[in-house]
């Protein structure tokens, strides 16, 4: 991943030095596993984890000749240890290796997902309770629907965050596993208890079932996950990016001291953040497309895999780090208007509680069928005259008929609309 995108924490995970050195410690595990078997001299075990060391550009040179980047590693470890390394990677193929620490790495980073989605989660909770109250309009189709509160808004990236969570945890967990089975997943050359040995002193689980390899729906679950939490958090961007815009204006990114909006333009301030969190996302989709492919190997495993993971998953983890971190900002910085909400609820003239007349007139004992017709009629009158809602009902006989002026105005009661905000935020979880 290009650097604009990555965080150091992040990208240290996937960095030469942290991935040779977690291969590092899966050959030592299974030759601390073998010393416990007999396999290899307690002496040689101790030099073995003494002298283990390698070099990045000592690696990289050596795989220029083999083409083979475990063989290169093995040869430069080698180099190290001496006369001992020969007890290095006994019974084991390279999958082995990479795949148990890939293991470590994605667990590794998962976890820094985790602490970012948390940290996410808390600030939209807070920002929740702060605007739990604040009246605005609802829009389905991109209309007027009906009056809900900022709060809410916010109470539903909760609750979707909140699952998201879970998600990541249990994606984590399918892939905190490792194998070291051997070239078919057989442990013809070594027995199980060496993998037991390597998975527990790495923090893993051993895969039940292994072929060369462990299986890639492991891998398609981690990345379709963060594929989901990257669309969730597009959708919560481009709800900013619409209450951003100038006729709507509801809430916007903070716009910090010396910031610009646009080369041509001074007067910009443009929801870039949320625009660039919107397009990620689509990268992270994209990569998850890719991780399902993995799935279908030949037989016991071929290599199509490969090439596809060393970009897809080390981009994906990198990339939603950013997201999270990014989009965490906007959420704690964001600005929001509830006085423009206001305004723009009343912007229909109060066509909004058009249902609230629908229904007082069917409990007054009108069909829905004719009530309906009433009001719709009534409310594409207020649409083309601009005139107030509540005036042109009070107007037709055919609501005076069965409504009282009272009765009419309280269809027209905000506070009656969102009545049950303090139900739906205890159900959220955002009752303290």
């Amino acid at each position: 991943m290009i650097d604009r995108y990555t965080r150091p924490e992040i990208g240290a995970v996937w960095s030469d030095e942290h991935k040779y050195g977690a291969w590092l410690a899966v050959e030592i595990a299974a030759c601390e596993a073998h010393a416990k078997l007999g396999n290899i001299p307690m002496d040689a075990l101790a030099k073995i984890k003494e002298k283990a060391s390698f070099n990045v550009s000592r690696i990289l040179s050596i795989e220029e000749e083999t083409k083979h980047d475990v063989i290169a590693f093995l040869t430069n470890v080698a180099e190290y240890v001496g006369e001992e390394s020969r007890y290095i990677h006994i019974g084991m193929t390279s999958s082995d290796v990479l795949d148990t620490a890939l293991a470590i790495q994605m667990k590794d980073a998962g976890n820094i997902l985790l602490r970012g989605l948390i940290k996410f989660k808390e600030n939209v909770a807070r920002r929740a309770k702060e605007f739990k109250y604040a009246i605005c309009v609802g829009r389905t189709h991109g209309i007027h629907a009906e009056p809900t509160t900022f709060g809410l808004k916010l109470a539903l990236w909760y609750q979707e965050t909140v699952r998201n969570i879970t998600r990541l945890e249990r994606a984590i967990e399918s892939i905190s596993f490792g194998k070291i089975s051997g070239a078919v997943g057989t442990f013809e050359h070594l027995p199980p208890t060496v993998e037991e040995s390597v998975c527990k002193s790495l923090g893993l689980k051993p895969a039940p079932i292994s072929t060369q390899i462990i299986q890639r729906d492991r891998h398609g679950e981690y990345l379709t996950t963060i594929a989901i939490i990257g669309s969730s958090l597009e959708k919560f961007a481009t709800e900013i990016r619409h209450l951003q815009k100038t006729e709507v204006l509801e809430a916007e990114e903070y716009f910090s001291a010396g910031q610009k909006g646009s080369s041509a333009m001074p007067h910009k301030r443009n929801p870039i953040t949320c625009e660039r969190v919107a397009g990620l996302a689509r990268v992270l989709r994209g990569n998850a497309i890719a991780g399902m492919e993995n799935i279908s190997l030949w037989h016991e495993r071929d290599i199509t895999h490969s090439s596809v993971e060393r970009v897809i998953i080390p981009d994906s983890t990198i990339l939603l780090d950013y997201m999270l971190d990014r989009f965490t900002n906007v959420v704690e910085k964001l600005i929001v208007y509830p006085e423009r909400m206001k305004e723009n609820l009343r912007i229909t003239h109060g066509l909004v509680f058009s249902q609230s007349v629908l229904l007082a007139l069917v409990a007054k004992g009108m069909s829905r069928e004719d009530a309906y017709k009433i009001v719709q009629r009534d409310a594409m009158n207020g649409w083309q005259s601009k005139k107030d809602f509540s005036d042109i009902l009070k107007q037709d006989p055919d609501v005076t008929h069965h409504l009282t002026a009272e009765e009419i105005d309280g269809c027209f009661d905000t506070a009656h609309a969102v009545r049950y905000v303090d139900y739906i935020f205890e159900r959220c979880g955002l009752s303290n």
